[in-house]
């Protein structure tokens, strides 16, 4: 099931979308809090504007250097464990969306990423439970200014800038983690090309270390790290990210004005 958050204009509703990605049936309420029931209400993508799919009440975990290529590529060893770090719900911005490159940064790379949404609250659990507590996928780009990156030691203000987090293009719940492709795109350019079985700590190994550190609540989301192949965007400049069974994530980048 596909599930999408969008607007014609009003406030925001949620829908489900067709396997081939063009039409949404209008449910009512917030599937990741209530039931939902169709409302007889259709339209096609093209005429409304899709939102992040979710915005998280709580958190965004980031996961670094969770595929050895990539690790690799920006000089640094894997982690013996998952490396996490917190990415604020400021940051957060739907498809088509700008990102934002403030002037405080000039040095500001794309990460495709698959992300996992949390449907449940659960606190300690083990990795033969997660399934249990996931809502669904949906695709990220964990934009990273680099020079903040070093300059500051940690990442809080080098990934959650606002717009930093583009989410989209909706919630895929029927998905497979193990083996999906991840492919991103600059200006038309394939620049990654990845796998997720490359991740060093898979999707359940995650869920559970981030559980023990952090009560997950419903709507916090876990960025699964990035493929090899990351590298610098500009202003003018768009970004692609497509990950099989779900869709495909763009969104320009612009200067701050």
């Amino acid at each position: 099931m596909r599930i999408a958050r969008y607007t014609t204009g009003d406030e925001p509703v949620y829908g489900l979308v067709d396997g081939e990605g063009k039409k949404i049936a209008e449910v009512t309420g917030d599937p990741l809090y209530q039931r939902i029931e169709l409302t007889g209400t259709t339209t096609t993508v093209e005429e409304v504007r899709l939102l992040a799919p979710v915005i998280p009440r709580s958190k965004i975990i980031g996961i670094g250097r969770n595929y050895a290529d990539h690790a690799a590529e920006m000089g640094n060893d894997v982690p013996e464990e998952p490396m996490m770090f917190l990415v604020p719900n400021t940051a957060v911005v739907g498809p088509g969306d700008p990102v934002v490159i403030p002037p405080l940064t000039s040095e500001v790379h794309y990460e495709g990423e698959l992300a996992v949404i949390i449907g449940r609250m659960c606190k300690d659990i083990e990795p033969d439970e997660a399934k249990k507590v996931i809502f669904g996928y949906t695709i990220a780009n964990d934009v990273s200014a680099r020079d903040l990156q070093r300059g500051d030691g940690q990442w809080a203000r080098a990934k959650g800038m606002d717009t930093f987090c583009p989410l989209g293009p909706w919630i895929e719940t029927d998905l497979d983690p193990q083996d999906v492709a991840i492919t991103t795109r600059r200006d038309g350019e394939v620049v990654q090309d990845g796998h997720s079985s490359d991740m060093v700590h898979g999707v359940a190994a995650l869920i559970s270390h981030a559980s023990k550190a952090f009560t997950l609540l419903p709507g916090d989301i876990i960025l699964t790290g990035t493929p090899a192949g990351v590298g610098p965007v500009e202003a003018g400049q768009r970004v692609e990210i497509e990950i099989d069974q779900i869709g495909t994530l763009a969104n320009p980048f612009v200067a701050a004005e």
